[in-house]
């Protein structure tokens, strides 16, 4: 699929109107839309093949739970988006709106979540506080015993990522993106801006060739690797990667609706339309920096807290077991928009380990607010320069 979608080193140009460093759905889905409102001639490099990154390594929840305003408001947006996205770009991603129920184990965790749900519903979402005894009806086998009560929103949903990064690649191409993987780019700086890059090839037939490219405006949506990529620019991001495991089992008979989540221990579950059973856990206990192995600790807490919370699934396979990278910030917010003193780059990273539900509204947004000029709060609430103010955000509602 992804060398359908892409061109080879030697066709690389020597300039471009807009050069997208990250070919993961964050990336894509802006140069799709960026190309729409007809940005020119759009360049998208990655370092590895499309799917590598966060966006093929992720368990595919879309959802408008969240503890902040602004969060709301986006997701509702990109949950219409993600719904329309197979009829809009004539691929199938699986999108299925079975909900999303969070569990509450105490009274504080309790309080919160009635708190984000009376949020949520002055936003018009459906969500509900309910009670034990109507979270065995939803999911009569989970293990209520330890539940005090939890939120439920039935229009949230899950998809099977890949098809979404595929989709947005084949947008891309239809409408002359150039889509380049395994290369990786040097941002360059010319007069204080941002001039383009130093481009190598990471394919074994030209590995380390060199290409230059220069670029009118410049977009950094690598994700978990922006400081790496950063770095060189004297830029110093205050973003930082955590990897983060997941695992899918053999194939069961459908039995399970919404994804289950446990913001205490950051368990989280749903069953995927083939059957398998796919979920990750909060593990603090990794390596710093950018891994992407498995281990044997993880399989251990998932294993343990998953048949707590459902004793059934005590006795089933595990088939895969995977890792990405969250992208994590000081206040877990985003890092969205131009940098001062370096105007011509924009940043699109930092959004913990939920860039890819926000991907198909943060690419329409980004590319109307380049294109059109049209003012959005995000991009003054999210900014770097929020750090240096000490203006910090707070956004409770984070898996893993």
């Amino acid at each position: 699929m992804s060398e359908e979608l892409t061109r080879p080193f030697e066709a690389l140009p020597e300039s471009c109107d807009v050069l997208v460093v990250g070919a993961g759905i964050m990336g894509l889905a802006t140069a799709h839309h960026l190309a729409r409102l007809g940005a020119g001639r759009i360049v998208v490099v990655d370092q590895s093949y499309l799917c590598s990154g966060a966006s093929g390594r992720n368990g595919g929840g879309v959802r408008a739970q969240w503890a902040s305003e602004i969060n709301i408001g986006l997701m509702k947006r990109s949950l219409a988006l993600c719904a329309d996205f197979a009829t809009e770009m004539g691929i199938n991603v699986w999108f299925r709106k079975d909900g999303y129920l969070f569990l509450a184990r105490n009274e504080k965790r309790r309080a919160e979540l009635e708190g984000s749900v009376a949020l949520q519903r002055s936003h018009g979402l459906p969500t509900r506080m309910i009670g034990p005894a109507e979270v065995a009806a939803i999911v009569p086998e989970l293990d209520v015993g330890r539940v005090v009560a939890a939120s439920y929103n039935p229009d949230d949903a899950v998809v099977f990522p890949w098809p979404f990064v595929w989709g947005y690649a084949r947008s891309c191409q239809r409408q002359g993106v150039e889509i380049f993987p395994f290369v990786e780019a040097e941002l360059e700086t010319e007069n204080g801006r941002v001039a383009g890059a130093l481009l190598r090839s990471r394919r074994t037939a030209n590995a380390g060739a060199e290409h230059r490219i220069r670029a009118g405006l410049t977009i950094l949506a690598t994700g978990a690797w922006s400081p790496e990529v950063a770095r060189p620019l004297g830029l110093e991001l205050p973003n930082h990667p955590h990897r983060h495991e997941i695992c899918s089992t053999e194939p069961l008979k459908p039995f399970l609706g919404p994804l289950v989540a446990d913001l205490e221990s950051g368990l989280y579950f749903s069953q995927s339309m083939r059957g398998e059973i796919v979920g990750g856990i909060s593990n603090n206990r990794v390596p710093d920096g950018l891994d992407q192995r498995s281990s044997l600790r993880f399989l251990g807490l998932y294993a343990r807290e998953l048949t707590r919370t459902m004793p059934i699934l005590g006795s089933v396979r595990v088939l895969r077991q995977w890792a990405g990278c969250y992208d994590l910030t000081p206040d877990g917010s985003p890092i969205v928009g131009r940098v001062d003193g370096l105007g011509d780059l924009v940043l699109l990273c930092g959004f913990m380990g939920h860039g890819f539900m926000m991907a198909p509204i943060m690419g329409l947004l980004t590319a109307r607010h380049l294109m059109k000029g049209e003012e959005q709060e995000l991009f003054d609430r999210w900014s770097l320069s929020r750090f240096e103010r000490g203006e910090l955000l707070a956004e409770s509602m984070i898996l893993g």
